[in-house]
């Protein structure tokens, strides 16, 4: 029996014009290896990923079986700590079912960008982190003021009973469905039974998208209000009056509350006029300024602090310290931020920290 060949260009899905994928696609050797490889991007250099890699055709085969027979489990996670900037357990699934990730998401993608609203930003094609930064600072020059909501502890409190039934009403076919559902049941490394989703997953940050794709709908149609932002469980809701967003929160905790099984952050949430500053995504937006917020700041001045310690006791070599220095600047580009980091760096030169 000959092997399939390898994937052409009209074999690969559209999201957004395909029908949802099937189980057999999404399982298909073609899909696997497509999935194997988007898996890699940026972790060739691992040993996991490399071994995988040398080894694709009988590692995509025997995962193939696996899925098929219905005896695929996920392995255990590798999880660790993380300050970016706030504090995060992140959990690294195997790099096999990464691959399984990759390949499920493939194929739930296009139902689930039809529940998807034009503001949500985090993980869609086409979107993204800085295009939901420059969407809130329009925003900031139309309206007066703001509301910021933050989802407490979204990751580690999602519920898996809610996530599972709008899984059910977008993806079709049983056996993709039942897939999806062992990722939500494997759960969050800590988290109590039944509930939250392991930060670091492709899969997800997808059902992330679809768990609060209610609250776009309600906040947009239900309460009216156009002006509005989401960035995974980061919310900004635009108004030109004050009261009617205060109304507009308490709508919206009751709504989390009873349909979502989710509370809301109260050290988070504000009501403040938009020229005050809007804390987003690392940065405090203005109508006319997008500048660090001071948690951002510490956090650039610490990373890079880190990576001149460990340059200098030779823990790392001068390709892998600018290659890391090279990406803590880069976070800091689009803002104006260009005389914190002069100054950083003159500091640096001067006095070695």
């Amino acid at each position: 029996m000959s092997m399939p060949g390898p994937p052409t260009p009209a074999t690969r899905r559209n999201p957004g014009i395909d029908m949802p994928g099937s189980f057999d696609e999404a399982t298909s050797f073609q899909s696997l290896c497509r999935a194997a490889r988007r898996a890699a991007r940026g972790k060739r250099q691992l040993l996991e990923t490399a071994r995988f890699l040398f080894r694709m055709e009988p590692e995509v085969l025997c995962l193939q079986q696996e899925l098929r027979a219905g005896t695929y489990r996920p392995r255990p996670y590798r999880t660790f700590a993380v300050r970016d900037p706030k504090p995060r357990l992140i959990s690294a699934a195997a790099f096999r079912d990464r691959v399984v990730h990759h390949a499920l998401c493939e194929a739930v993608e296009p139902a689930l960008e039809r529940a998807a609203i034009a503001h949500s930003y985090a993980c869609r094609p086409g979107k993204g982190l800085h295009a939901a930064i420059r969407t809130a600072q329009r925003f900031a020059r139309r309206w007066e003021y703001v509301l910021k909501l933050d989802v407490q502890h979204f990751f580690e409190t999602a519920d898996h009973a809610v996530l599972k039934a709008l899984l059910a009403r977008r993806i079709p076919d049983a056996r993709l469905l039942d897939l999806a559902a062992l990722f939500v049941d494997a759960g969050a490394p800590g988290a109590q039974p039944g509930k939250g989703l392991p930060i670091g997953n492709l899969t997800s940050q997808h059902f992330a998208n679809l768990y609060l794709a209610p609250l776009d709908q309600f906040v947009t149609r239900s309460l009216g209000l156009g002006g509005y932002v989401r960035y995974m469980d980061d919310v900004l809701v635009f108004a030109h009056e004050r009261a009617g967003l205060w109304g507009a929160r308490d709508a919206v905790c009751r709504m989390l509350r009873e349909r979502l099984r989710l509370s809301l952050r109260d050290d988070a949430t504000r009501v403040a006029p938009v020229t005050e500053g809007l804390p987003f995504l690392g940065l405090s937006i203005r109508p006319g300024s997008l500048r660090p917020s001071p948690r951002r700041v510490r956090a650039f001045r610490h990373g890079l602090r880190t990576i001149e310690r460990q340059w200098r006791e030779g823990a790392l070599d001068e390709g892998a310290r600018e290659r890391r220095a090279a990406a803590i600047v880069g976070q800091t580009l689009h803002a104006d931020a260009l005389r914190m980091r002069r100054a950083f760096f003159e500091r640096l030169a001067r006095t070695g920290w």
